[in-house]
């Protein structure tokens, strides 16, 4: 009996608990609709700068868990490139995970994959979900 209603208990705080987020990630850079700020949350849900959450879509929150899984290595290292060029940087991105801290430029030599869909993955975000034009 007192293992049920322990196990009630545990259920009722889980239901009212918040969903955890996967990632945010900053976006700065020179021009109009540059910044961008973008809290991807497990729940199938996506803050843009700042508002009220809106849904990903199915396919978007997949897409965010498995690119969140894909970026926790390098997260965990903390690895940060430094952006090139000062004339050939369009974008700066700053990303937060549970794992930690990734950093890079669209202008950063050797720019992983894993950070390529990341950018390419806020693009989408922004102008699909949130409406922006950039």
């Amino acid at each position: 009996m007192r293992a049920a209603v322990g196990a009630l208990a545990l259920l009722a705080t889980a239901c009212g608990s918040p969903s955890a987020d996967l990632f945010s990630v900053a976006r700065t850079g020179e021009g109009a609709g540059a910044k961008l700020s973008l809290v991807v949350s497990d729940d199938g849900t996506v803050r843009c700068d700042g508002k009220a959450p809106v849904p990903l879509g199915a396919q978007r929150l997949l897409d965010a868990r498995e690119l969140a899984r894909d970026l926790g290595k390098q997260a965990a290292l903390g690895l940060e490139l430094e952006p090139g060029r000062a004339q050939d940087t369009t974008f700066r991105y700053v990303a937060d995970l549970e794992a930690g801290r990734i950093a890079f430029a669209d202008s950063s030599r050797g720019i992983p994959p894993t950070y390529q869909r990341l950018a390419a993955f806020s693009r989408e975000v922004s102008k699909a979900v949130c409406r922006r034009r950039r």
